[in-house]
């Protein structure tokens, strides 16, 4: 165990912990809404610091990043438990049952971690993901220092659940974000998520002022955040607000944990990735085959496909030090 960052103490031995918008008051030997974070005699601690589920070495693509050394491999790592509550959860085994498996995780230490990235050929850096990275705050704030000293690029795979002054302390180590934007009500996180949409929306904004990589993630859920003309008002906020060439995914939904709604429909992504195309030079439609929209990548200045994908396979020749070679615009993050 290591003892917490932000946090107080507060009467007859409780603490209130201070970093994400739950603000957990947490009684002597109770955990907080994560499940990961424990008062133990008056002071809270992470029980998972130097402790991951799993780690492999993956497409970049695959967090989803487009925009960000597209092509390029990156070491995913992830523990356990999660800030938030979604009866949807695809990553539910190790996000919202962490007692369970507990005693199956790993060890490594945050110098294990960056060696491994640092001496794997064609490796970006690491990225923070399968289960929400903020609840285990500690151990990938560590590894992320070290993976910046040691040239190393890090990548956050986040519900952007957290207050301000934990995201300000880890911001300069970060050099990409992908945040998943739930949906774009409160009435929506409040229900399914058990959070709120106000602080995702305020980090958001955020990033983007830090210049940041920044690329956003909707999964859609039939009859749940597929709206039209609320999804239309999301669409509006992330231009007006982030800018057009701000990327957006929007992802297929699939039953999962709580929830047995069927899965999105090809023609409802289609429909929502035109309302999109309106205000967005780059969108995407993931977690399905078959779909030749929101597929490759064209240049938001001259049209033309600068980068071909297959799956996680992609052709980059139209890219060039991340300008297109058609007109020099700046498409990626090379």
């Amino acid at each position: 165990m290591k003892e917490a960052k932000f946090y107080n103490k507060v009467e007859k031995d409780s603490v209130k912990c201070l970093l994400c918008p739950q603000n957990c008051l947490i009684r002597e030997g109770k955990y907080g809404s994560c499940g990961v974070r424990k008062n133990v005699d008056g002071r809270l601690y992470s029980e998972i610091y130097g402790k991951i589920s799993a780690y492999n070495f993956d497409p970049i693509e695959k967090k989803p990043l487009y925009h960000f050394h597209p092509g390029s491999k990156i070491l995913s790592a992830g523990s356990i438990g999660c800030n938030l509550h979604c009866q949807f959860c695809q990553n539910h085994e190790i996000s919202q049952n962490p007692k369970r498996i507990r005693r199956s995780l790993q060890n490594a230490s945050p110098e294990e971690l960056v060696d491994a990235a640092k001496n794997a050929s064609g490796n970006t850096g690491i990225s923070y993901t399968y289960n929400e990275p903020t609840v285990w705050y500690e151990y990938m704030y560590d590894i992320a220092v070290k993976a910046s000293k040691a040239g190393l690029k890090n990548v956050m795979v986040t519900n952007g659940f957290i207050n301000k002054s934990p995201l300000e302390e880890l911001i300069p180590y970060m050099d990409a974000f992908s945040i998943d934007l739930k949906a774009f009500t409160d009435d929506f996180y409040k229900r399914l998520s058990f959070a709120r949409l106000e602080p995702v929306l305020g980090n958001i904004k955020y990033i983007k002022e830090k210049g940041k990589h920044l690329e956003i993630v909707n999964l859609i859920i039939p009859t749940l955040n597929d709206d039209r003309v609320i999804f239309g008002e999301m669409v509006n906020w992330i231009s007006g607000e982030l800018g057009n060439d701000t990327v957006l995914h929007i992802n297929r939904y699939y039953p999962t944990y709580k929830m047995d709604i069927p899965a999105t429909s090809a023609s409802l992504l289609k429909e929502l990735y035109e309302i999109a195309r309106q205000k967005l030079n780059y969108v995407y439609i993931g977690n399905i085959g078959g779909i030749e929209q929101g597929r490759d990548t064209r240049c938001s200045k001259c049209n033309e496909v600068v980068i071909k994908r297959d799956g996680y396979f992609i052709n980059r020749t139209g890219i060039d030090n991340g300008k297109c070679i058609h007109c020099g615009n700046s498409v990626v993050v090379d």
